[in-house]
């Protein structure tokens, strides 16, 4: 939306309760657009810092995303902020500061990290981002790094959303630098989130990233959705949907 730093798409009710959707790793908004339309009242879509439209950060550490996120929110809206996976630990970060959130549902945040996995995150972190001949290339290499292949079509909006256009071809729109992400402290996190606000985890029964035990370790009231996986926001938005209202209740 013009006069704002990140993109941003706002629509539903115009007071009222707002649900702030925030996407995952290398993902865009335009993931959340079947959920958005379930929902009964207001509701904003962004995509994150280095992600999509949205621009570069130099840094994408947990607070310092969640503090350009607080600058779309306006007014005095009651706000329950959503948050898939790294958008789960965003999520977090937002409600321990913001004084409108009143809720935050974090969900299939993966919550346990090796040293193998981060050192292998840092060192994508510091590659030039491949350049693709053909749009084609691109559109269909993003829906296998963002864990849509199957799901959404290489041509869809979603797909788009995450490509941009360069000198000599196309490449995804995510900066390589949020890969260099860290193993978010999360009982750390869930503490300052629960200051203010009220503070549910969840993730899918088949979540590869996350499992209900090391979600329950963490949290034993944490949410296990039957039947669905990490992106279940995107194969099944009537359980994300269903569940969003119980957490905003």
């Amino acid at each position: 939306m013009a006069g704002e730093r990140l993109w941003v798409q706002r629509g539903g009710a115009d007071d009222g309760p707002l649900v702030v959707l925030l996407h995952g790793l290398g993902h865009t908004a335009q993931v959340w657009r079947g959920v958005t339309d379930l929902l009964p009242g207001g509701w904003l879509t962004v995509d994150l810092p280095g992600h999509g439209r949205s621009p570069s950060a130099g840094e994408y550490m947990f607070d310092r995303v969640a503090a350009e996120v607080a600058t779309v929110l306006r007014g005095d809206r009651p706000v329950t902020v959503v948050g898939h996976s790294f958008g789960g630990a965003v999520a977090l970060a937002l409600a321990a500061v913001h004084p409108q959130v009143e809720a935050v549902l974090g969900f299939g945040i993966k919550v346990a990290w090796t040293e193998e996995e981060l050192a292998t995150m840092r060192a994508r972190a510091t590659r030039p981002p491949k350049i693709f001949g053909t749009e084609g290339e691109a559109l269909a290499a993003f829906v296998r790094f963002a864990g849509l292949d199957g799901v959404v079509a290489a041509d869809s909006e979603v797909a788009r959303s995450g490509v941009t256009e360069v000198d000599g071809g196309y490449r995804l729109a995510a900066d390589p630098a949020t890969m260099a992400v860290s193993a978010p402290n999360m009982p750390a996190l869930l503490a300052g989130a629960r200051a203010g606000a009220r503070a549910v985890l969840a993730c899918g029964e088949h979540d590869h990233l996350v499992s209900p035990e090391q979600l329950r370790a963490l949290d034993p009231d944490a949410v296990v959705v039957p039947g669905v996986g990490h992106n279940f926001h995107v194969t099944h938005p009537h359980a994300l949907a269903e569940l969003v209202a119980t957490v905003g209740a």
